[in-house]
């Protein structure tokens, strides 16, 4: 049966400013937490080191340098034929420190030009406000999200952007990925915390206060243009008991729960589970939740939810077969019926649609894939062609899972596949592990000329966007 996709259904693409921006130290912009995190690779972690070393590499000061090349990117992804474009602020461009009462004007007028060249080509920006981009100052003098303070100055960041891009940008995504604060990997690049001086209970009271600094910017948004829509972004580790073992069905179930719903639940029903209290009591975490703070969470509820989808794992407590997954923020077990990319991600594209009917069923508002796709070791042929027909493949079996959702019933609305032209990987710090449907001549040694070159997946993309996803051959 031939599935489709609604009328104006938002086909388009994501970034985030830290890896693909650059322009680090440039029109006033502050430091932020990407600037003190080297390369690295699969075997070898990115460090922070603060201050900065003279002898060390960061891929984030430069990036793939949209910061001056965003007239001919934006035409590009025009010529595919986006609708939206997911992209970030960069709060230290707009603040430089992050505790600042007045903003820097060069860093606001940035994004005026940006917006103003996706206007002209009919493509509407989806913008995060803090996408893993902590001004580093936030960190060193406040000690980053455990501390109370930063929803103030993240409230008054918030106020400053959407009063001044009101009817230029409607559609808005608070916090990136707000629940990878429930792992360690997210300490620092989504806490801004230090991990040698952070504990779980830092963690999740990290959380708990970005929860509350979200749901204050959803009512502020709200007020400063009522046509503000305003959404959350989770990052969805998809986890599958591993065997028929009543107690790996519970496992799955207390998983799913801590690190993939809880987050959700507060930002779409505006309170705690019922469950968090003995999850959390489990790890020793009480959090500190003020009168004020049930107020604000009840009365900032979001009005859409995102997500980024990937892979899936299994989790249980038999611990049957290899107990490596590749993606390790979350960890778990490998699962022996799907392949695996380059770098070891399970390749689950029935697990979307999975997610999307237990989203859609658990929540009953709008959805969106703000994030999905595929690294790999892309290869620039002597005749300049890019041929990527594995990022295709990935593209192509997501797509279809998202139209048999569409088709369960699921009310989707949009879909930007991750790194739609190459960046930085946040979680290696490497450029060859690309994701992009447009390559950037730019690699793991900081060489590179930034030119920009078309692979297969654009043409291919193009085409997708143009047949509303009827075409996917």
């Amino acid at each position: 049966m031939n599935r489709s996709f609604p009328d104006g259904f938002l086909w388009g693409g994501a970034t985030a400013a830290n890896q693909y921006e650059g322009g680090w130290n440039e029109g006033g912009r502050g430091p932020s937490i990407d600037d003190v995190f080297t390369g690295g690779s699969v075997n070898t972690p990115r460090r922070i080191t603060i201050p900065a070393q003279p002898d060390a590499f960061y891929p984030n000061h430069e990036a793939t340098d949209f910061y001056h090349h965003w007239k001919e990117d934006i035409a590009l992804f025009a010529e595919m034929g986006f609708k939206v474009y997911r992209m970030s602020i960069s709060w230290s461009r707009i603040f430089p420190r992050g505790d600042e009462e007045q903003p820097n004007e060069e860093g606001l007028a940035f994004y005026d030009q940006v917006f103003d060249e996706l206007a002209k080509y009919g493509i509407e920006p989806l913008v995060t406000l803090s996408h893993y981009e902590n001004p580093l100052y936030l960190t060193t003098q406040y000690g980053g999200w455990k501390n109370r303070k930063l929803v103030d100055f993240f409230v008054h960041y918030a106020k400053t952007v959407m009063e001044r891009y009101k009817g230029k940008v409607r559609r808005w995504l608070t916090f990136n990925e707000i629940n990878m604060l429930s792992v360690p990997f997210g300490t620092f690049i989504a806490g801004g915390m230090l991990p040698e001086t952070t504990t779980e209970q830092d963690r999740w009271q990290a959380m708990h206060h970005q929860l509350v600094a979200s749901a204050q910017a959803v009512r502020l948004g709200h007020r400063i243009d009522p046509d503000n829509q305003l959404g959350c972004m989770i990052a969805y580790m998809c986890v599958y008991p591993r065997t028929c073992a009543p107690e790996d069905q519970l496992t799955q179930l207390s998983m799913d729960r801590l690190h993939n719903l809880l987050a959700g639940d507060v930002h779409v029903r505006g309170a705690y589970p019922s469950y968090a209290r003995r999850l959390l009591a489990e790890k020793g975490v009480t959090l500190d939740i003020t009168p004020q703070d049930e107020v604000d969470l009840r009365e900032g509820t979001v009005d859409f939810y995102t997500f980024s989808y990937y892979d899936s794992r299994c989790v249980g407590t038999k611990q049957e077969g290899d107990p490596s997954t590749g993606n390790g923020a979350l960890g778990g077990i490998r699962n022996p019926y799907l392949p695996v990319t380059e770098w070891g991600w399970q390749i689950d594209p029935q697990g979307l649609r999975w997610v999307l009917n237990h989203l859609y069923d658990r929540y009953q508002i709008p959805l969106m894939v703000v994030e999905n796709g595929l690294g790999a070791m892309d290869q620039r042929e002597p005749d300049g062609a890019i041929h990527d027909p594995y990022r295709i493949d990935y593209l192509r079996a997501h797509i279809q899972a998202m139209a048999e959702a569409v088709a369960d019933g699921v009310d989707l609305q949009g879909y930007t596949p991750w790194g739609c032209i190459d960046l930085v990987s946040a979680s290696t710090g490497e450029m060859r592990k690309r994701y992009g449907m447009i390559y950037v001549d730019k690699h793991d040694d900081g060489s590179g000329d930034l030119s920009r070159h078309r692979k297969d997946s654009f043409y291919w993309y193009q085409k997708v966007i143009a047949t509303n996803g009827q075409d996917l051959t």
